[in-house]
């Protein structure tokens, strides 16, 4: 339990705060909260901030989202969970709401398309940085290798949906568990038994909630909406691994099958959802926004794209508040099951493979302006195509980021302001 327990009201300021500082991914937000909770507040003990992070990684949706929830979980419960859980999204919401809105209406302003043809090739740096760095954790012996080069196989050659490789991994790290993990992390053993019916009432409240607005939307006869809503409360079940193997699922179904936004719009909208605060798969807001304002149904296009943004967000982070409320007793005493640490350690090697899919499909589209259809109905770029700026920039970010070990931010500034500069001229 918390070291001290902070006023309600204390409660909502701190996460406030936190949701407005929460920039630089999961790592930067995590470092806030942990110097915000366990050094100034102290409303949490090191053992516990890490327990809870270990937990919240073995849960598919945001973990920085859901260790803010959790921890506001263990000072005010349920309430205080909500309040935390929210006020870490809060924030970059808005925000990103707004720059979806000004992205709609300015972009084909010159200095805004150059800001976006600077910010594509740092982007596609970002994701290489982002593939190597999970890679690095991730590749822990023979197998892992097997199922990252498998996984990315399924997704680049064969189309393969994301869900379904993430349950062939979970199914073989599980079955391989000596292969993927020797030995199961140790149990808590702290942890509460669950209260069966609490946490039936629990599930019950969530679920309403998560699927209230999806059936309103497909009663109502509006197609966009419930496709939006139901294709993004699919993606947070099985988003495993971070925004990132989230975001080339996004990649394949949102350009590919429904064609809601282009793929250079998804690149932009990645661009803005790593310049927020709060959570990157914030960037699934930007892509319900595009839907529901270019298919809004009979309603006002600007209408239609605040409530395709709303849903999104809605269905994608409700689910998070369910794992913490209802799955955290159980799941806490599974921690040292072998069975349950080789699927996630298999769900994380795919992981790497879905990522490295993620960069090459941006590599291709910010790099060559035609894109064809090889055998195989693998893509292949036109050569004669190429575009020098972005592929000069796209290069000089990488060297930036994983040379020289420069930061995010002055990368995607320096990007982004060159990229205006060659608007203008």
């Amino acid at each position: 339990m918390a070291a001290s327990q902070p006023s309600f009201a204390e409660t909502l300021r701190t996460f406030l705060r936190i949701g407005l500082l929460s920039f630089g991914g999961p790592a930067g937000q995590i470092a806030t909260m942990h110097r915000v909770l366990v050094d100034e507040k102290k409303w949490l003990d090191e053992p516990r901030f890490l327990h809870a992070l270990n937990f919240c990684m073995l849960l598919p949706g945001p973990e920085a989202q859901q260790l803010a929830t959790y921890a506001g979980w263990r000072v005010h419960g349920v309430p205080g969970g909500v309040a935390a859980g929210t006020l870490f999204v809060l924030p970059g919401f808005v925000v990103m709401m707004v720059l979806a809105a000004l992205y709609v209406g300015l972009s084909h302003v010159p200095v805004v398309e150059g800001l976006f043809l600077g910010l594509k090739p740092a982007v596609l740096a970002v994701v290489l940085e982002a593939t190597l760095r999970i890679g690095r954790r991730a590749m822990k012996g023979a197998a892992a290798v097997t199922v990252a080069a498998a996984a990315f196989f399924a997704i680049f050659a064969l189309g393969v949906p994301f869900p379904l490789i993430v349950l062939a991994a979970g199914a073989a790290g599980a079955l391989a568990r000596t292969a993927f993990a020797p030995a199961g992390p140790p149990a808590d053993a702290q942890a509460e038994r669950p209260r069966l019916g609490g946490v039936a009432l629990t599930v019950a409240a969530c679920l309403v909630l998560w699927l209230l607005p999806v059936g309103i939307a497909m009663a109502a006869g509006h197609g966009t909406f419930a496709a939006v809503g139901l294709f993004f409360s699919k993606m947070a079940l099985v988003t495993f691994g971070g925004a990132y193997a989230a975001l080339a699922y996004v990649a394949q179904q949102a350009v590919e099958v429904y064609g809601w936004l282009a793929p250079g719009e998804m690149l932009d909208g990645l661009g803005l959802a790593e310049t927020t605060p709060g959570p990157l798969i914030l960037v699934t807001q930007f892509v319900g926004f595009l839907a529901g304002y270019r298919s809004p149904g009979g309603l006002d296009p600007w209408l239609g794209g605040i409530l395709g943004a709303t849903l999104t967000v809605w269905v994608t982070f409700l689910p998070s508040f369910l794992w913490i409320f209802a799955g955290a007793p159980f799941l806490e005493r599974l921690r040292s099951n072998r069975a349950l640490a080789g699927a996630l350690a298999a769900i994380t090697a795919a992981v790497v493979g879905v990522i490295l899919n993620l960069a090459v499909w941006f590599a291709l589209h910010v790099v060559f302006a035609r894109v064809g259809e090889g055998p195989l109905g693998l893509p292949v770029p036109d050569l004669a195509s190429v575009r020098p700026l972005q592929l000069l920039l796209a290069v000089g970010a990488a060297i930036a980021m994983l040379r020289f070990k420069l930061g995010m931010a002055p990368v995607l500034v320096a990007c982004a302001l060159i990229g205006m500069a060659a608007g203008l001229l």
